[in-house]
């Protein structure tokens, strides 16, 4: 449907072909009209300046001819004064000629006007047949304009005689419904409007929705459920639009009546639950409430994304939100490369952290068993030194006992000793 804004409050707002027909020729006669006195008033604008401008220049070329002929006379009187004076005879002749040349100037300017006059009228007369041809014209775009009135008249009565039609056939299809209603128990009155949404949108499926998923939400895990979700994807598999709906309906016959509005939070509910985005709900209950007799009503202020609307507006709001949301698929798009981009950058941080993580422990175990290892090295170099030192101090002990041995003698032997010297100086003796 042509959507159209209104230029005070920006509202946006559908009608269908018939009623933005009416408004186009409604605009179009109104810009026509004024558009044809404005031209009309141009027109005689034009005319008068051109009738103006024409008599301008003919009196103002009338003056300088009439001027340059008075300036030529006086100069051909000055003539005749100078020559009058030395010669009388040539006076008169001169005189003659002067009064013929005169006639002749005169009739020559006569002649002159009466040109300029011939041309003045003959302007007028073409700007006169111009007239008559605009004038023409503007009878013509008169007549057309009372055509295109008398096709407009037409196509309202024939647009009032459809309308007239279908208004017949609302009411005897309202008729079967009431009848087929009575007839009905409750559950089966709930069962036949679910079936006729189903049958509906199975009727476009194979041609307008071929890649949406349109089926019963039979998931009561939660422990409610909505009726139908109504969800499309791109080829590329990026969701683009998901609604839940909600079917409800009534007998006539039944005494505590429903309201719509008992049953939003409840569909606001199922809708959280099975992630949709919109949530509609298909009624027949209220049917004297003229609010949702008019068409789509948003409840948004209720709750977000949400609609009520009758049976028959079921396709027309599919496809305006399918319609709508199509224009944001190239945002979703852009939104699921960001999202794959930085679930590539948090993959990359996280491998890269993990790379540290382990990187720095096992730089923490080299590092412990490279102290451990720097810290036995220690203990063998003490342990080392602390031989180094034992073995010098041997070394020592050594050099002191053989210094000791080198002064050892038989006389520091048996100092001391009388029993040892005794058996050395025998020893001597004996020798």
């Amino acid at each position: 449907m042509p959507e159209i804004t209104c230029p005070k409050c920006g509202e946006v707002f559908t009608v269908d072909e018939s009623g933005y027909a009416a408004i186009i020729g409604q605009v179009r006669n109104a810009e026509f009209h004024k558009e044809l006195h404005e031209r009309e008033a141009q027109l005689a604008k034009e005319k008068e300046n051109e009738l103006s401008l024409i008599k301008t220049q003919a009196k103002m070329e009338q003056e300088q001819s009439v001027y340059a002929l008075k300036q030529e006379i006086e100069r051909l009187k000055a003539e005749i004064t100078t020559v009058a004076k030395d010669k009388d005879i040539e006076k008169e002749r001169s005189l003659n000629s002067l009064n013929q040349e005169i006639e002749r100037l005169k009739a020559q300017v006569q002649s002159n006007e009466q040109a300029k006059t011939l041309a003045v009228a003959s302007a007028v007369n073409e700007k006169k047949d111009e007239l008559v041809e605009k004038d023409k014209k503007i009878m013509q775009l008169e007549s057309q304009l009372k055509e295109a009135e008398k096709d407009k008249q037409l196509q309202e009565q024939s647009l009032k005689d459809n309308f007239a039609v279908q208004l017949k056939a609302k009411d005897t299809e309202i008729a079967f419904y009431k009848d087929l209603k009575t007839r009905q128990s409750t559950k089966m009155v709930g069962e036949t409007l679910e079936q006729h949404c189903e049958i509906e949108f199975n009727r476009l499926r194979a041609t307008a929705f071929q890649n949406a998923y349109f089926e019963k939400d039979n998931d009561a895990k939660t422990g409610s459920k909505g009726d139908y979700i109504f969800r499309e994807s791109t080829p590329e598999g990026i969701e683009f639009i998901s609604i839940m709906f909600e079917m409800k309906n009534e007998m006539d016959t039944t005494a505590t009546k429903h309201k719509n509005e008992d049953f939003l939070k409840e569909l606001d509910k199922d809708r959280n639950e099975k992630n949709c985005e919109y949530a509609v709900l298909v009624s027949l209950l209220e049917s004297d409430n003229e609010l949702y007799n008019t068409g789509i009503v948003d409840v948004s202020h209720r709750y977000p994304k949400m609609y009520v609307i009758r049976p028959q507006f079921f396709i027309s709001m599919i496809t305006l939100l399918r319609n709508a949301a199509l224009n944001s698929v190239q945002y979703r798009k852009q939104l699921a490369e960001y999202k794959n981009q930085n679930i590539d950058i948090s993959n990359f941080e996280a491998e890269m952290n993990d790379f540290k993580e382990k990187f720095g422990r096992n730089y923490q175990l080299a590092s412990d068993k490279f102290r451990k290892a720097i810290e036995e090295i220690d203990k063998t170099i003490d342990h080392l030194q602390k031989t180094k030192d034992a073995l010098l101090s041997s070394e020592n002990n050594l050099r002191l006992a053989n210094n000791k041995a080198q002064d050892l003698t038989v006389k520091r032997l048996t100092k001391n000793n009388p029993t040892m010297a005794q058996k050395f100086a025998e020893l001597e003796n004996k020798e």
